[in-house]
């Protein structure tokens, strides 16, 4: 079988990931590194291109991994879909639901292949969390406790002065993860309201926001946010699936509680009653194995796949504009303190 012919637009933090996976997959191929510096499109592949429509009038490409700036998603994704070449977007999707909505119509009109970058949903945890949540292993779903709260140093913001912006932000650039495992783990969220600050960092964006969360099951939930604070609660320093983070073993990012027990996330500690369920009664407690994987390893094998005309996308454009509606509502609760439905 031919290689794949891939292109990654952007060669930024997430972006240099990208190029390293293609490179060193041996049923890929990297044709471009697309970046307007010439230093990051060198050092990504030896050679490259200033402008993405360049590429793709003179080079045939498989597929294209978009990881510039999240403001350029929609641009570079588009010019993807009008030439019928598929795409991987990293998440965000868009800056805004009007433009993921106008993107996500138009692959789908095109009937051109579009995925989403949320690569968490290529992840043994949480595939194996949504499992015994939707198993009835917990009871019903009740209660959902959740963190991401980790110190950024200053010199990833002065790396990519966007981060600090509007467009940038933990809401947008990290949130929209979070959000995206709570919705694969357990089901869709209906209403959130969310208070923000930005006083720590000063930038013109948030740094902190705590958040209420409904899901569709009237489960309640509850999530803190921080790009500023010093904690090791956050999936990279708990889940060992990115090996540049350090690894906290004793730390939970996500608590998931039903009616007959709980389930602690990553360490997977589960804790369920063997009898009638009461405070008085003890536990049965163990821990539930997951194989280790790189899900960005998983994203490329899958996109892959999804080239090959094999499988649709794991992380659809679809599922991404759900799990954006999500992300901007929270943004929006923050801004004027009222609860939002997402519609």
């Amino acid at each position: 079988m031919s290689r794949l012919r891939i292109a990654v637009v952007g060669a930024g933090l997430i972006g240099r990931r990208h190029v390293e996976l293609v490179r060193g997959n041996p049923r890929c191929e990297l044709v471009s590194v697309v970046d307007p510096d010439p230093a990051a499109r060198d050092a990504g592949s030896g050679s490259g291109h200033a402008l993405l429509p360049d590429l793709l009038a003179e080079t045939r490409v498989d597929g294209v991994i978009v990881a510039s700036p999240n403001r350029h998603h929609v641009e570079h994704a588009l010019c993807c879909v009008d030439a019928g070449v598929p795409v991987l977007v990293e998440k965000p999707l868009a800056d805004s639901v009007a433009d993921a909505e106008r993107l996500v119509c138009a692959a789908e009109a095109g009937a051109v292949p579009l995925a989403v970058g949320h690569h968490r949903r290529h992840s043994p945890l949480v595939a194996v969390a949504a499992e015994i949540v939707r198993g009835g292993v917990l009871g019903r779903l009740v209660a959902v406790q959740g963190s991401a709260v980790f110190r950024k140093p200053d010199d990833y913001f002065e790396q990519a002065p966007w981060r600090r912006e509007p467009g940038g932000g933990p809401i947008l650039i990290n949130l929209s993860h979070e959000i995206d495992n709570l919705r694969a783990i357990c089901g869709e969220i209906v209403t959130v309201q969310a208070a923000a600050s930005n006083r720590t960092r000063g930038f013109p964006v948030e740094d902190t926001v705590a958040i209420t969360l409904r899901f569709a099951g009237d489960a309640l939930g509850s999530f803190l946010l921080s790009d500023a604070a010093a904690s090791a609660r956050s999936w990279e320093q708990t889940s060992r699936e990115d090996p540049r983070y350090p690894h906290h073993p004793d730390e939970d990012c996500y608590l998931l509680a039903g009616t007959n027990g709980s389930l602690s996330v990553p360490t997977m500690r589960l804790r369920v009653f063997d009898g009638t369920p009461s405070w008085w009664q003890p536990f049965v407690t163990s821990k539930v194995e997951v194989p280790m994987a790189d899900p960005l390893e998983r994203q490329l094998e899958q996109f892959c796949a999804v080239l090959r005309g094999e499988q649709p996308p794991l992380a659809s454009g679809r599922e991404g504009l759900r799990t954006l509606r999500v992300t901007q509502a929270v943004a929006e609760a923050a801004r004027t303190g009222a609860p939002v439905t997402i519609d």
